[in-house]
């Protein structure tokens, strides 16, 4: 996935904001205050204008009601018209040629010695009634920065840039209205240099420098939110928010960043909500944690919530009747628990504030099944990204996040290998701070950890790889060596590694299945995160910007196998609950594996073993004559039957709204009745050769979970 945070093209930046479904807005420059920016705008907005057409889908399936038996194969569509061009390379329909080549350009264009030139530092922070910082998450304030140049200092005609992060709704730094939030002076103690700033509505103001050169160690002094209303920082908590300052230092136009930036850190906003994390599956007996956050209304951790959270626990769970927060536990602990009988156990917990007016959370638990032998889910995690690309927050507080507050079983951090400021696979120091924190998190049995990063090919659609040991390489999708999915997979061939598409039906831009998945190296695919479902176009919340033909049912039905997945995509710092602060979901997977470990999450995620929600941790087994989702059964013998025996079995969060059986792209649908634990066996006519099954799960609030496909060979 891709955020909005500005890009480095060596001596251009580039920012693309995907977080609206149906809303792009672009900034690209060379330096703002130059002419020519605006004609490559204009280019770029005219470009995009057809990417934006068709933001809904539309449905080939028929839904019949559940007595209707499904007997029929559905007419295969065909494959997806992947070719953007009728000579050469085949890519996505939805190429984003523009930005690949801008990006490619921008590893090759050489720049002055003097660009991206100085340092900048954070001077002072301060809320909007003046009361020293830090900065509460969404709230305004006023920070002051200091420019330094560097040793060759800032020609006349050339300019400094203060860019504010382009994620999470920080207001513009704009210097035409003092009335207006955002609002940004600039001055200099430099005598003779004047300076001329200019700002175009983006994330970036441009500081021109006139009268004379700007020499090394002057400075320029920037006050970001200098008006009455401040300006609005991050709606997200986060250590070491970054703001960058970059330098055309020779007025050619072309400008770079500095080697590192100004950060602040931004607290998390008053307490809000009151979340509790437990396993889903447990044998009698066995001991627990429950993971029990107040967080704030966007999902932050950190909250200084004094009080006590009050469980009701059923007869089978053994839980504390009560646990104090004293204020100083980030607003978060860990629960121990027992459960003793087996059954299907919900937990209520209120939280109660302490201090001042009395506020009170309530919230349920996801369902716990307590069997004995029961098959293993663990609820993974395995992309989002990290402030090294587009993200929000650092590596480490990520990981924390997944398992402290998310109680997440296995998660991996995917960020891009060449979009955001700094690139991955031009900053080597970067990818070892995220194989080192990898590595620091990862403790088998308890709780995983998976080295991986987004393959952002803007050709052939995105790819996350992830590695199952501490080491691992980045095949960047802008080095011609690994550009297309097979010279990826070339690459990755031996290793224990894993390829998923994702947002695979349109969003920023579609997979290119004229590659359709490697049998080995990409065996399931990543069907909803934060951008909406690639499953079908009758799917709920289905993806913005779709591609006729390219979602996964349209694959299934022209014969290829691979098992479903979900996971966020997040870029708030939230593993395992980006759904928080989406309304449009999120996406976990749900690993079938007794062994908590990379082996046993690799050989689960191979055998399809796997099922995908948009964010709820809904609980489902599902069975044809004995065959598990994900299963390919054997050939069709004589002595077969012309039936075969279909279980479901579905615990959910909330009442359920319907059930559907998928066969071959027919719906049968079961309309529900707010049940919360469903089951139904029933006779269907055999899987012919090449078809396929699966189950999708709707609840009456909008969560959605999909079993992996069951396979006739």
């Amino acid at each position: 996935m891709i955020s909005s945070r500005g890009n480095s093209l060596r001596g251009r930046s580039l920012g693309h904001n995907f977080g609206d479904a149906c809303k792009s807005k672009w900034s690209v420059t060379r330096s703002t205050s130059k002419t020519d920016s605006r004609w490559i705008l204009a280019l770029l907005a005219l470009g995009l204008s057809a990417v934006l057409l068709g933001c809904s889908g539309e449905s080939d399936s028929t839904v019949r009601p559940a007595g209707d038996v499904l007997n029929t194969k559905s007419k295969p569509a065909g494959l997806p018209p992947a070719a953007s061009q009728d000579e050469g390379p085949v890519y996505s329909v939805d190429a984003k040629h523009d930005i690949h080549n801008m990006l490619r350009s921008g590893m090759t264009t050489p720049v002055d010695p003097s660009d991206g030139g100085g340092k900048a530092w954070l001077v002072s922070e301060a809320r909007i009634n003046g009361t020293p910082g830090p900065l509460r998450a969404g709230e305004a304030g006023r920070l002051e920065f200091i420019y330094e140049a560097g040793p060759l200092g800032v020609a006349v005609d050339g300019e400094v840039h203060f860019q504010v992060s382009s994620f999470w709704q920080w207001d513009p730094p704009q210097n035409k209205d003092p009335e207006s939030r955002g609002y940004t002076t600039v001055r200099t103690d430099a005598d003779g240099v004047e300076l001329t700033p200019v700002w175009h509505g983006t994330e970036l103001l441009a500081i021109g420098i006139a009268g004379r050169s700007l020499e090394a160690g002057e400075q320029i002094h920037v006050t970001y939110g200098a008006g009455k209303f401040g300006a609005k920082v991050d709606i997200f908590a986060e250590r070491g928010a970054e703001h960058w300052f970059s330098v055309d230092g020779d007025g050619d136009g072309l400008r770079k960043f500095i080697d590192a930036p100004a950060t602040v850190d931004i607290i998390s906003a008053p307490s809000a909500q009151l979340v509790v994390m437990v396993p889903t599956t447990l044998e009698p007996g066995e001991e627990f944690i429950a993971f029990v956050s107040i967080l704030d209304k966007m999902g932050s951790t950190g909250t200084r919530f004094s009080g006590i959270v009050e469980f009701d626990a059923p007869d089978g769970i053994e839980l504390p009747a009560r646990v104090k927060f004293s204020g100083n536990e980030g607003g978060r602990q860990r629960v121990p628990g027992i459960a003793r009988k087996a059954g299907v156990h919900r937990i209520s917990a209120t939280a109660i504030s302490g201090k001042g007016q009395k506020l009170e959370y309530k919230a349920t638990a996801n369902p716990i099944i307590v069997e004995e032998n029961i098959a293993r889910v663990r609820w993974a995690d395995i992309h989002g990204h990290s402030k090294l690309s587009d993200g929000t927050g650092t590596p480490d507080d990520y990981f924390t996040y997944a398992r402290e507050v998310a109680g997440l079983d296995i998660v991996s951090l995917t960020d891009h290998d060449h979009w955001g400021i700094q690139f991955l696979d031009e900053h080597p120091e970067m990818w070892q701070l995220i194989r080192d924190t990898v590595k620091a998190h990862h403790r088998p049995g308890e709780f995983v950890t998976v080295l991986g990063y987004e393959w952002t090919s803007w050709l052939h659609g995105h790819r996350h790889v992830i590695y199952f040991e501490d080491e691992g390489e980045i095949y960047s999708a802008l080095d011609p060596k690994y550009e297309n999915p097979l010279q990826l997979w070339d690459a990755l061939s031996g290793q224990p590694a894993l390829t998923f598409a994702h947002h695979s039906a349109g969003g920023p831009v579609s997979t290119n299945w004229y590659y359709p998945p490697h049998s080995v190296l990409e065996p399931v695919t990543e069907i909803s995160s934060v951008h909406g479902s690639s499953e079908s176009h009758d799917s709920p919340s289905a993806i913005y910007n779709p591609v006729r033909g390219n979602f996964v049912r349209d694959l299934l039905n022209v014969g290829f196998r691979v098992g479903f997945i979900g996971s966020g995509d997040g870029h708030d710092g939230h593993p395992g609950l980006a759904h928080l602060g989406n309304d449009g979901g999120g996406g976990l997977a749900a690993i079938f594996t007794e062994e908590l470990s990379r082996e046993g999450t690799l050989e689960a995620l191979r055998a399809r073993r796997t099922y995908a929600t948009n964010g709820a941790r809904i609980w489902m087994q599902v069975s044809l004559d004995g065959h598990v989702m994900g299963t390919t059964m054997p050939p069709r013998t004589e002595a077969d039957a012309a039936t075969q025996t279909l279980k479901i079995r579905v615990v959910s969060e909330g009442p359920l709204k319907h059930v559907d059986i998928v066969r071959s792209g027919n719906i049968s649908r079961f309309d529900l009745n707010g049940e919360l634990d469903w089951s139904n066996e029933r006779a269907i006519p055999r899987l012919e050769r090449g078809e396929y099954q699966y189950i999708r799960v709707i609840e009456e609030s909008g969560a959605l979970a999909w079993s992996s496909p069951i396979f006739a060979n």
